[in-house]
C-alpha cells in the first residue's frame, strides 16, 4: 500500500497525497470544464442583449425627444441617461441620500388630501449594492447601478440555464436563457432597475432548493426579501418545498429545512416593519403604495378592466397606454396558456408555487398595466414548456429566431417602455 492517510480520509481507504502542483492542475481543469459548460450561455445571452440594446439606443438617439425631458422622466444629455430614469432615478436618490419615509399629505387640485410619493416604496437591496459598488470602484452611482444590473443579469441567465438544463438538457437551458433575454419586459435587465438583481437571487434560490441546499436557499431568500415586495412568492415557494421535504425526510435532518423556513421571510418583514415604524403606522408601506403610487392588491379588478377595455377599444381605465397595454394583454394570455403546460411537466414544487404566485401577485394588483411584461420577468419557469419545443431546433436556427426576437425586444422592451410609456 502506497501513500499516506489524510486525517479527513476514510480510515478504510488509503489515498496518495497530491502535491501543490497537482492540486493546481486539478483546479485549472475544473475551471476549464466549468468555462466550457457555461461559456455558451454567457455568449448567447450577452449577444442577444447587445442586439436589443443597440436597437434601443439607435431608436432613442434618432428620436432625440429625451433631450427635452426632465432627468427623472427619461431625459438627459445622452441617450443612455434614460436607463436610469423613472424608478432608476429613485434608486439613485436612495443610494445618495438614504430614505425619508413619511406619509406627507398634500391637497390635490380638487381639494382632496392625497399622499406624496417618496422613496420608501423602493426596497433597499439594489440602492445599497449600488452605493457599495460605487464606493469600491470609484464609479458614480449611475455607472455602479448599471454594473450591478448587468452582472446580475448574467448571474441570473446562468441560473436559469442551470435550472432548465435539469429538465431538457443543455439545449433547453440555452433556449430558456435566450427567451429570458428577449422577453418583452427585458429592457430593464440592463438598466438602473432592480429586476436583474432580484431574478438572480430568485433563480439561485430555486436551484438551491432543487439540490437540497436549504441554508443557501434560506439566506438567498432572506436577501431577496430586501429587494422586492413580490418576494413573498419566493418565500412561499421555499416554505412549501421545505415542508414537503420534511414530510418525506427519513434521515432525521430537519434542522436545515426548518432554518430555511425561519430565515426566508426575515428580509421582507424587516423592511416592512422599518417603513411602518418610520411612518408611525404598522401598514405604512401598503398605505404609501396605495395612496401615493396607486399600487394595491385589488384581486384582479384593474386587470379585468384593462382586458375588457382593450377588447372594445376603450381608454377610460386607470393609466391607459394603448400600445403597452395591448402587449401586456398578449403577454398575460401567453402566460396563462403556459402555466398548465408547466404544471404538466411535473417540475419541483418550488418552481410551480413560485411561478403561479408571481403571476397571481402581478395580475391581482392595481398598477400601470403596461408594465406587466416587466413585472413578470421573474417568472422564468414559464419558458420551460417553450424551451422543450425549441430544443429540437438546430443551433443555427434557434440562434436565428432568438436574434430576430432580440431586435423586436430592443424596440419594445427598450424604446417603447422607456421613451413612449412609463417603465
Amino acid at each position: 500500500m502506497n501513500g499516506i492517510l489524510s486525517p479527513v480520509d476514510d480510515p478504510g481507504t488509503v489515498q496518495p497525497v497530491r502535491t501543490a502542483q497537482e492540486r493546481l492542475d486539478a483546479a485549472r481543469r475544473g475551471a476549464a470544464e466549468l468555462a466550457r459548460a457555461h461559456l455558451p450561455v454567457v455568449v448567447l445571452y450577452g449577444v442577444l442583449k447587445l442586439i436589443g440594446f443597440l436597437v434601443f439606443m439607435h431608436l432613442l438617439d434618432s428620436s432625440g425627444d429625451f433631450r427635452r425631458k426632465h432627468p427623472r422622466f427619461g431625459g438627459g444629455a445622452h441617450a443612455w441617461d434614460v436607463l436610469a430614469s423613472w424608478d432608476g432615478w429613485w434608486y439613485q436618490q436612495i443610494a445618495a441620500h438614504g430614505y425619508d419615509p413619511a406619509l406627507v399629505r398634500i391637497p390635490d387640485a380638487t381639494g382632496l388630501i392625497t399622499v406624496e410619493g417618496n422613496s420608501a416604496a423602493f426596497f433597499p437591496l439594489y440602492p445599497a449594492t449600488m452605493r457599495l459598488v460605487s464606493d469600491v470602484t470609484g464609479l458614480g452611482l449611475y455607472g455602479a447601478g448599471l454594473l450591478v444590473s448587468i452582472v446580475s443579469s448574467f448571474v441570473a441567465a446562468l441560473g436559469i440555464y442551470a435550472v432548465a438544463a435539469r429538465f431538457g438538457g443543455r439545449r433547453a437551458g440555452l433556449a430558456v436563457a435566450g427567451l429570458w433575454a428577449v422577453w418583452p419586459g427585458s429592457g430593464t435587465e440592463w438598466s438602473g432597475y432592480s429586476e436583474s438583481l432580484y431574478v438572480a437571487l430568485a433563480v439561485w434560490v430555486c436551484h438551491a432548493v432543487m439540490n437540497d441546499r436549504w441554508l443557501t436557499a434560506g439566506v438567498l431568500t432572506f436577501t431577496a426579501g430586501l429587494s422586492r415586495p413580490t418576494s413573498v412568492a419566493l418565500i412561499a415557494a421555499l416554505t412549501v418545498a421545505a415542508l414537503r421535504a420534511l414530510h418525506r425526510r427519513h434521515d432525521g435532518d430537519v434542522a436545515r429545512p426548518l432554518t430555511a423556513i425561519l430565515l426566508a421571510p426575515l428580509g421582507l418583514g424587516a423592511y416592512l416593519l422599518y417603513v411602518g415604524d418610520r411612518m408611525g403606522r404598522l401598514d405604512g408601506y401598503f398605505a404609501l403604495q396605495k395612496h401615493a403610487w396607486a399600487h394595491t392588491f385589488d384581486f384582479g379588478e384593474q386587470t379585468l378592466d384593462v382586458f375588457t377595455s382593450v377588447a372594445v377599444g376603450r381608454r377610460d381605465y386607470l393609466f391607459p397606454f394603448p400600445v403597452e397595454d395591448l402587449i401586456g394583454v398578449l403577454v398575460v394570455l401567453l402566460g396563462l396558456a403556459l402555466i398548465p403546460l408547466l404544471i404538466r411537466m411535473r417540475p419541483p414544487s418550488v418552481l410551480v408555487v413560485y411561478t403561479v404566485l408571481t403571476f397571481v401577485l402581478v395580475l391581482g394588483s392595481q398598477q400601470i398595466f403596461g408594465n406587466v411584461s416587466r413585472y413578470l420577468l421573474p417568472a422564468f419557469p414559464l419558458f420551460l414548456p417553450l424551451a422543450m419545443k425549441l430544443r429540437t431546433l438546430s443551433m443555427p436556427l434557434l440562434c436565428g429566431l432568438l436574434g430576430l426576437a432580440a431586435v423586436a425586444s430592443g424596440s419594445y422592451a427598450g424604446y417603447v417602455l422607456f421613451e413612449l410609456g412609463v417603465p
